[in-house]
């Protein structure tokens, strides 16, 4: 087999798929807040596997086609199966159907995201990327669980509703902005952007991880917001063209 630079970036999408299955394992013992933490282990080599795919120069269709099969793993079936063992499975089938959409719409997304992607660099994302999903629920049992008591009922549906309104944005076309790359010209393009990216950082930091769900809740909440004010933009707009058109049509009738 011939070995070239493109394993570097292909050897953290196999970590990344790696951490997702030592999370499944750490789920079936019981260990939910362990599991969570490899999602979030695995959600780090998926970002390092694109800089170093940007580094050694080697984007390729087969990365993107890797990268995808290893998300499945990492952060379609593992949260699937946490949220499921945390508390889903109380539900009978309404739990086992619930638990089932972030691996069904993730893989759709990804596939979709496949079919539509030009070249290798995005402005945005059609629709909340799936590691985001996954980091959020993990997050969620984080802040809000253990592993030893059941959840509190609050919290539990909570989490229900968690999973089917983020399982649902993935499928939308809420956009998401992508992190900007870590350059001068990225910067100076996306100086607000890059200052929101550090605040909730130093957020997430300084508060050892406590606001990293209500920071990530921010993110999600912020793209919905947008789009609403965009579609509502643009129907005033076809509201304000109607008119306008069909004045133009009488006047020439006349």
């Amino acid at each position: 087999m011939k070995i070239t630079r493109a394993v570097v970036p292909s050897l953290f999408t196999i970590l990344n798929a790696f951490c997702g299955f030592l999370s499944i394992i750490q789920t079936s013992q019981g260990n939910i807040h362990l599991a969570g933490w490899f999602i979030l282990l695995a959600a780090i080599f998926d970002s390092l596997d694109g800089v170093m795919a940007r580094i050694t120069k080697s984007c390729s269709q087969f990365g993107v086609e890797l990268d995808s099969l290893s998300d499945v793993v990492s952060f379609g079936a593992a949260p699937s199966f946490m949220v499921y063992v945390a508390y889903l499975n109380t539900l009978g089938t309404l739990g086992v159907m619930i638990a089932a959409l972030p691996l069904a719409m993730g893989a759709i997304r990804l596939a979709r995201f496949n079919v539509q992607l030009v070249g290798f660099d995005k402005d945005y994302f059609n629709g909340l990327p799936i590691p985001m999903q996954a980091i959020t629920v993990c997050a969620f049992l984080l802040e809000f669980s253990t592993d030893h008591s059941a959840m509190s009922p609050i919290n539990a549906n909570a989490l229900a509703i968690l999973v089917i309104v983020l399982s649902l944005l993935m499928v939308s076309h809420v956009k998401y902005d992508t992190l900007p790359k870590i350059s001068k010209k990225q910067i100076v393009a996306h100086p607000w952007k890059v200052v929101s990216i550090v605040i909730a950082a130093l957020i997430v930091l300084f508060s050892r991880g406590h606001f990293l769900f209500y920071m990530l809740m921010c993110f999600i909440a912020f793209g919905i917001i947008r789009s609403m004010i965009v579609w509502f933009k643009k129907s005033i707009l076809k509201i304000q063209t109607v008119p306008t058109e069909q004045s133009e049509l009488s006047s020439i009738d006349l």
